[in-house]
């Protein structure tokens, strides 16, 4: 008990010294459960909500500093975090990365915009391109890491130039040709850079249009998709093969292990039905590589990512 309430201690005295020296907010032992899609996890020793970028700019050094590992969380949609929590720092993207607006090629929007969000202002500015992120959850920023997509398009089509903050503090900008983007990963993935902004190459186009196929491509996933809490494609595909359908042949709808539950929806989907913890999520995880390796031969490599020791 003495040695929980030190840490406590040093933990909110580390959370104010970070505070004081980059502006931004931060909190010790923040729950995760209440930031992420899966509704699953426990604390980060540290949870830090930076404004802009003039406090990304001190917060980025000052956690070089600190000696402790940190990593940037948007909306938590593909997150699976440990029950014991993250012994780190978190970060999220504040307001000052939500701005939005339209250039010459396309639109410009800041890291933590919401993808729906992007999709909304491509109709309004009758800007065709994006349509294939409709219903996609998540954040601008994340998205460029995992080089998110859907219907056989991914972000890396539609951009223009993504700008990040590297672990010094300092700005860098980046065409798309130099990230190396590849099937949901680029090579800004483990860098340590921050992406703050980026901007899309999109045509012009009829609202009308855009808006009806925009709402098409959200109805057939909400259609084919579970909406229960999950952080969406468990696995990704194979070379060759669509996950799902693997999973599916191996009699993976319905797999249970306490509160997490293989979708009856889509295979590929795992749902926290109520009480779930990481270690439930996990066990299926590793039951469903099992599985279909046994039968076809093919490790599934999980598109979900993991968050302290899970």
């Amino acid at each position: 008990m003495k040695q929980t309430m030190e840490m406590e201690r040093h933990l909110s005295e580390l959370a104010g010294q970070l505070e004081g020296e980059t502006g931004c907010s931060v909190w010790a032992l923040e729950p995760l459960a209440a930031h992420t899609s899966f509704r699953i996890g426990g604390p980060a020793d540290l949870f830090a909500v930076v404004p802009g970028e003039k406090e990304l700019s001190r917060l980025l050094p000052a956690l070089g500093q600190l000696g402790r590992p940190w990593v940037v969380v948007g909306n938590g949609t593909n997150l699976l975090v440990a029950d014991d929590g993250y012994r780190g720092v978190v970060v999220r993207l504040g307001v000052g990365f939500r701005q939005l607006s339209r250039t010459a090629r396309g639109l410009a929007a800041g890291a933590a915009v919401p993808l729906p969000a992007l999709t909304r202002a491509a109709v309004d500015a009758e800007l065709t391109g994006c349509e294939f992120l409709s219903g996609i959850p998540g954040t601008v920023g994340g998205a460029v890491v995992m080089n998110a997509g859907a219907w056989g398009a991914s972000l890396s089509d539609i951009l223009a130039g993504v700008t990040t903050f590297r672990p010094d503090g300092t700005e860098a900008a980046y065409t798309p040709s130099e990230l190396g983007f590849g099937y949901r990963t680029c090579l800004l993935a483990g860098s340590g850079e921050v992406v703050t902004r980026v901007e899309t190459a999109l045509r012009p186009g009829e609202r009308e249009s855009i808006r009806h196929r925009t709402a098409e491509l959200l109805a057939a996933r909400r259609r084919t998709q579970p909406q229960g809490p999950s952080a969406g494609s468990v696995f990704k595909n194979p070379p060759g093969a669509k996950a799902g359908q693997l999973l599916e042949a191996v009699g993976a709808k319905g797999l249970r292990r306490g509160g997490a539950e293989v979708s009856r929806v889509h295979a590929n989907f795992i749902v926290n039905t109520g009480g779930a913890t990481a270690a439930d999520v996990a066990w299926l995880i590793k039951e469903l590589q099992r599985r279909v390796e046994e039968r076809f031969g093919t490790r599934l490599e999980p598109e979900v990512k993991f968050l302290g020791e899970v």
